[in-house]
């Protein structure tokens, strides 16, 4: 079968003849439907190292957002059907921690020691024409279209893990949620806000069509500019908003989080650009909380599933086929993308 392989550090991946694999015990075989291509691939095979990515170690098959049908069943797997559609969940622990067995496989308390972060990152994912999946990383998709969900597995899996985390600073009237950074994740962020929030929506990129596509999502538009915070001040009427969301996560971002934040406010930074965060006890609002975040649980995934099967959710995406994945992978790097591509080696079951 075809796939998109990333073989050595440094490297740009490659599309090449790979087996076709057969599942192992509790393991289910998917035909892929749909894998998303995200910018975490990108940190793999252009930036990563042997000392920065031990648990990426090549090679492996790319793909941590993917969707699918159901192939084949391994032996001890029940419950499934052939042609039932399902959405990956891609973190992959050791199984047995306190964490896993919720379901938090995301902070697998062995995550150190692990010799992958996930399907797709340290081990097969889903940008080829089958993958295995463990069968308890499969969250049932119904009726709804398995390709425009396939970047809910990271895209939107992420943001709904912080909004939910972030939910004690939001209950309650009269609140304010703050959105940086406008591509993918921060798009589907206001909506996930809109459905579990009554909070206003301030929206904050550089790119006047990020604002523009945030706006007719219902958020606040602010420009992202020497104005920012002043202006994001005074929509919340001086009080500086109660949980801030940087889905960028330089350093201006993040300061500009924590400038915009009131008394007890949140900041959770989901990108993962690096930026180092300053402290000092004169400018910064009292107790305000200061945190970071990685993907979601398996639980948080039905969630996820479930609002995008009600019409809560929706995803903007770029069709590519298996063959022009690399055109995909190119466009994203050269920031040439005007919604998530999501590779489709097979349109129907």
């Amino acid at each position: 079968m075809k796939a998109v392989v990333f073989e050595e550090y440094n490297t740009f991946p490659t599309l090449k003849e790979v087996p076709e694999p057969t599942p192992g015990s509790g393991e289910v075989l998917l035909k892929v439907a749909g894998a998303g291509c995200c910018h975490s691939d990108v940190s793999v095979f252009q930036d990563y190292t042997p000392e920065t990515g031990s648990h990426t170690k090549p090679p492996f098959i790319l793909g941590h957002e993917t969707t699918g049908w159901v192939e084949e069943v391994g032996p001890d797997v029940t419950g499934f059907k052939k042609g039932d559609a399902y959405i990956v969940y891609g973190p992959t622990g050791c199984g047995h921690c306190p964490h896993c067995v919720a379901g938090q496989e995301n902070y697998c308390s062995s995550a150190a020691t692990n010799k992958s972060l996930a399907l797709g990152l340290g081990r097969d994912g889903g940008m080829a024409e089958y993958m295995t999946v463990p069968a308890r990383n499969l969250v049932p998709l119904g009726d709804a279209d398995p390709i425009g969900a396939a970047p809910l597995a990271d895209a939107a899996l992420t943001p709904y893990h912080a909004i939910r985390a972030a939910m004690p600073h939001l209950n309650g009237g009269g609140k304010y949620a703050l959105v940086i950074g406008l591509g993918g994740l921060g798009q589907i962020a206001i909506q996930i806000l809109h459905a579990l929030t009554g909070a206003t929506v301030i929206a904050t990129d550089t790119k006047p069509e990020a604002l523009a596509k945030a706006e007719a999502k219902g958020a606040i538009p602010v420009a992202s500019d020497e104005h920012q915070v002043e202006n994001i001040r005074k929509i919340t009427h001086g009080e500086g908003v109660d949980a801030a969301f940087d889905f960028v996560g330089v350093a201006p971002t993040i300061a500009a989080a924590q400038a915009s934040g009131g008394p007890g406010s949140r900041v959770t930074v989901v990108g993962i650009a690096g930026g180092k965060a300053e402290y000092d006890w004169y400018s910064k609002p009292w107790e305000q909380e200061l945190l970071g975040v990685y993907w979601g649980s398996i639980p948080e995934l039905y969630d996820v599933a479930n609002m995008y099967r009600n019409g809560q959710i929706e995803t903007e995406i770029e069709t590519y086929s298996l063959d022009n994945a690399l055109d995909a992978y190119h466009k994203l790097v050269d920031n040439k993308l005007s919604a998530r591509a999501v590779i489709v080696p097979h349109t129907k079951a």
